[in-house]
């Protein structure tokens, strides 16, 4: 199979679709892989390690798209990419089909076969595909949280870890999956106090057993929510419905309760956002402030990192994008029902069900 990666052309998306090891293993296994020019250099990745694992550099991004049969990348297209997707072309990616409709009517216009990272599923719930990027963007997202708690960033003027005699910042996780738990320990291990939520008792047991002394677990509620937003500092949003949109666990008059400065960092505003009043941003220009609290809603957070997003990326996505090469999308998917998952749409018909329900499109099963 002829395999393209193309170079990432969303705002400040640095990352690229494979790291040159694992365009070795495609060469390796007989893949045609095609980069395109420059696609690896902002995660540091240079044309010349391309080609020493095998790959053929061709120099525009239309080149890619047009020569091969499965392009790999890391973002959704965006409106400049539409037109170069073909009828019956594999695009394996972040695709976030729910909160984006004008991707969604471009890609089944196009005709293509779109399997989303962020659905594969294994039969445990696990998402393999989004884990690595979760793993970031929450460490990342408590990162972004006490920078821009500085009072000349727009917050509070707390330092988060605190000084002796001083209290440290507090930290509100909402959503104790991946994204929160890093997010949580990432918060704790810089000094926070500290408090995650979620709905699910098994998992709030789990994170009190294995969270440090200061993360405190609490059950998801909106009065437990209130309840908390007068005292804390930031407020991570990580809650995810995979394929589906986010609730907005915190609504416009819910920031009056918070105090000005506080810092909320959405990391579900790729799947349209925890919080009733985010919209994206980027890294180019990442906050905005409204009713005095402090709001980050960048897109794609692990783009910051993307040296490290990219390794991460490839590490968890290099065996399905392998299946899929030797076998084809359609024996790939039957073979492994977590992948089979990760379909969303299919020649012009809407397969994922949570991304039919969203847009009111009919719902086709795919059968394997």
């Amino acid at each position: 199979m002829k395999v393209g990666i193309p170079k990432e052309i969303k705002n400040n998306e640095n990352r690229v679709g494979m790291t040159p090891a694992g365009v070795a293993e495609l060469t390796r296994r007989g893949h045609e892989v095609c980069v395109q020019h420059t696609a690896g250099e902002g995660s540091g990745f240079k044309d010349e390690e391309y080609v020493k694992a095998g790959a053929k550099i061709l120099p525009e991004i239309a080149d890619v798209y047009r020569e091969c049969d499965m392009i790999v990348k890391v973002k959704e297209p965006i409106e400049p990419e539409y037109k170069l997707v073909r009828k019956g072309q594999l695009i394996f990616t972040y695709f976030h089909f729910a909160c984006e409709k004008e991707l969604t009517d471009a890609m089944l216009a196009s005709g293509a076969i779109c399997l989303a990272y962020e659905t594969v599923q294994l039969p445990n719930g696990a998402l393999p595909l989004l884990q690595p990027m979760s793993e970031v963007a929450g460490r990342m997202a408590t990162l972004n949280g006490a920078y821009y708690l500085q009072k000349t960033k727009g917050g509070k003027g707390k330092l988060i870890s605190g000084v002796p005699g001083v209290s440290p910042a507090r930290v509100l996780v909402l959503g104790g999956g991946v994204v929160g738990e890093a997010a949580a320990l990432m918060a704790a291990g810089l000094g926070a106090e500290v408090t995650i939520t979620d709905i699910s008792l098994p998992r709030l047991r789990q994170l009190d057993i294995e969270t440090p002394a200061n993360v405190h677990t609490l059950y998801s509620s909106e009065h437990n929510i209130r309840q908390q937003l007068p005292t804390v500092d930031i407020v991570v949003g990580s809650v995810l419905v995979p394929g589906d949109k986010t609730p907005h666990l915190i609504t416009r008059d819910m920031l009056k309760l918070m105090e000005p400065g506080t810092v909320l960092v959405d990391v579900a505003i790729d799947q349209g956002g925890c919080f009733e009043t985010s919209h994206p941003t980027t890294h180019s220009d990442p906050v905005y402030t409204l009713d005095g609290i402090v709001h980050y809603c960048v897109a794609n957070i692990p783009g910051a990192v993307p040296n490290t997003s990219t390794l991460a990326l490839t590490n968890a996505t290099l065996k399905y994008a392998v299946a899929l090469a030797d076998k084809g999308w359609e024996k790939a998917c039957k073979d492994d029902a977590a992948l089979a998952k990760g379909l969303n749409i299919i020649e012009g018909k809407v397969v994922f069900k949570a991304v039919a329900d969203v847009f009111g499109l009919p719902y086709h099963e795919w059968k394997s």
